[in-house]
């Protein structure tokens, strides 16, 4: 995946960013869990796949299934099976489509940096019917489950869908979907960190996805322009 030219693009916001969601995570998880390693696994794992996602690298894909599996058993545990089945029967699911997907758009060939796609009117509708859909029929399998605090589970079936779809279509906005995703997380696990404390190590850890998800929306943008004045052509009939 040409890891040598994902190293020589980070820059020091870029290292910026993710040290400081490390030493954040590593904190809480000292100070509220001390246990629990898989949940330091999990965190780290996410929030350096965010940051290698905000620059356009399949790696960051590929990383996403390992948070995927290990997020899945975590939400199990606390009985949010929304969380657990969007994780690991969409998120990873559509992470490795994702990966592919990223992997056969390459910006220029021998680069790894993905191509930015730009979705028409027409995509845009068809996904905001198919997420409807899926959140209709997650409702239902969630309440027939008595999946605790409901309707944030349910919200968060809906940004997660329409985050994954952008993300293996390649969209600059699935970086914003996954920021609204995190808000809805972090109220989520808020709401089970007043029942067990060591759960505030998983909220903090997903406020630092929320700060890293808004900065790969920022990112994103640039490449897309980039992308567009270096090859007008291709930026704007892409698929």
């Amino acid at each position: 995946m040409k890891l040598k030219q994902l190293f020589s693009s980070l820059t020091i916001i870029d290292y910026s960013i993710w040290s400081a969601a490390m030493l954040f995570i590593t904190v809480s998880f000292l100070i509220f869990d001390r246990t629990n390693l898989l949940t330091l696994a999990a965190s780290v794992i996410g929030v350096t796949s965010i940051i290698i996602n905000a620059k356009g690298h399949p790696l960051g894909q590929l990383l996403m299934l390992f948070f995927a599996a290990v997020y899945g058993y975590f939400s199990f545990s606390f009985r949010y099976y929304g969380e657990m089945i969007t994780y690991l029967g969409m998120t990873a699911p559509m992470a490795l489509f994702a990966l592919i997907s990223w992997l056969r758009n390459p910006f220029k060939e021998g680069n790894a940096e993905v191509r930015v796609n730009h979705l028409s009117r027409l995509e845009i509708a068809f996904m905001s019917l198919l997420t409807m859909i899926v959140t209709v029929i997650f409702y239902f399998i969630l309440r027939h489950f008595n999946t605790a605090n409901l309707i944030p589970s349910i919200v968060s079936v809906t940004t997660s869908f329409a985050a994954v779809y952008l993300t293996f279509r390649r969209s600059a906005f699935f970086s914003l979907l996954y920021a609204a995703n995190d808000v809805v997380l972090i109220v989520l696990w808020a709401l089970a960190s007043i029942t067990d404390s060591s759960y505030i190590s998983v909220l903090i850890c997903f406020v630092m996805f929320l700060v890293s998800d808004i900065y790969g929306f920022v990112s994103w943008l640039k490449m897309k322009k980039r992308q567009e004045a270096s090859d007008p052509f291709h930026s704007t009939f892409s698929s």
